[in-house]
């Protein structure tokens, strides 16, 4: 049976994506095919309200629309989907190798660059000594390319590859990175980051070590998929000993979710004021109802880096750890059985699961030492 998506869950993904969360992390929260993702992000995109861009912002974007036209033609013209067996999906790109860049057609149908190159290189079909020459070019220029966090152009990169031992021009480069939608963001970037920095503040920086609970709290949201309906699993975490302070479950992914879940850890732990509340860029976290609750509460406001999942790996992990440990193991017969089961899971995660960060104590046997310290 084919699946019905509401409007209201094609605008949260489409708000997650704006907001910066990577592609791989919204096909794996919303449960949806990577080619869904791309209609829904090509169709919102044509009706949002138009905004101001800086003229790099607005090519970024054409060679952005490009890019996903293509891939939305690839895939009407193939009988094959990104959910496909391997060797099927490799078959089929191995009859558009030639016709499309190699990088979107592998995007496509959602297929390991270096997996096809094996492939087309273990096979030798239509693969001249220039063709392959080529794609290993590209495959280096955006290895550099990433290495440099984007910021080289096409002549430094061509410095760095003849250097490494490879006899490349510029103009080699520059025509290669202009096919592969690769850009350096030095320009504009200082008008880009100040614009940013007004709106999120990243307060933590990686650094996820406390001295004491109640001061730094991180938090997120995940999706799991039961009994055809969406679930979503707010939690938060006080980093000190990494204990799960409050949870909530919704079939909504709305701010009255993250402000139920935070007023219950807020009435639960009554934190001093100077609190910092870390999440990524999601929508729920940064609207204004939610910003002028914390605000209200003297709560200070962090927020991670767009596309740096990194910055908010506590919770990454928490929900990695979660889903491998329950969700994924069990066939829940009921939403009361599936609720139950989160209860539980989250009463073994902070009383009896050791955690590494503890010195292999359990979140609640931490804190019961640090308070027994401060009593003597």
């Amino acid at each position: 049976m084919k699946n019905i998506y509401t409007k209201e869950l094609m605008q949260q993904c489409y708000n997650d994506y704006k907001s910066g969360k990577p592609v791989p992390v919204l096909i794996q929260e919303y449960n949806i095919p990577r080619s869904t993702l791309y209609t829904w992000i090509k169709k919102l995109e044509i009706t949002q309200p138009k905004q101001n861009y800086t003229k790099k912002e607005f090519l970024l974007l054409q060679n952005k629309i490009r890019r996903l036209n293509t891939i939305i033609k690839i895939l009407q013209s193939v009988d094959c989907s990104p959910t496909a067996p391997l060797q099927e999906k490799l078959e089929v790109l191995e009859d558009l190798y030639g016709k499309y860049n190699v990088h979107i057609i592998c995007e496509a149908l959602d297929v390991p660059r270096s997996t096809f190159y094996n492939h087309i290189l273990r096979n030798k079909r239509d693969n001249t000594w220039y063709a392959k020459r080529k794609e290993e070019l590209r495959l280096k220029i955006q290895e550099i390319y990433d290495e440099s966090n984007q910021i080289f152009g096409s002549k430094k990169i061509a410095a760095i590859l003849k250097d490494r031992g490879f006899r490349v021009s510029e103009k080699m480069v520059l025509s290669l990175m202009q096919d592969m939608g690769l850009v350096s963001i030095r320009m504009n970037s200082k008008k880009i980051y100040d614009k940013e920095q007004r709106a999120y503040k990243n307060h933590l920086n990686q650094q996820f070590h406390t001295d004491k609970p109640n001061q730094v709290w991180v938090s997120d949201i995940t999706y799991f998929r039961f009994n055809k309906r969406n679930y979503y699993i707010c939690a938060i975490i006080d980093l000190y000993a990494r204990a799960v302070i409050a949870y909530h479950v919704s079939t909504k992914n709305s701010t009255q979710l993250v402000k139920t879940t935070f007023k219950k850890a807020y009435e639960k732990r009554k934190p001093a004021q100077g609190l910092i509340f870390h999440t990524d860029r999601g929508s729920n976290y940064h609207s204004y109802t939610f910003t002028a609750y914390l605000k209200s509460l003297g709560v200070v406001q962090s927020s991670s880096r767009a596309h740096v999942p990194y910055d908010n790996s506590v919770m990454e992990a928490f929900f990695k750890s979660f889903k491998a440990e329950e969700l994924y193991r069990r066939k829940y017969r009921s939403e009361n059985e599936f609720k139950t089961a989160i209860d539980g899971y989250m009463i073994f995660y902070n009383e009896r699961r050791p955690h590494a960060k503890n010195g292999y104590k359990t979140p609640y046997k931490k804190e019961e030492l640090f308070l027994n310290s401060q009593a003597t």
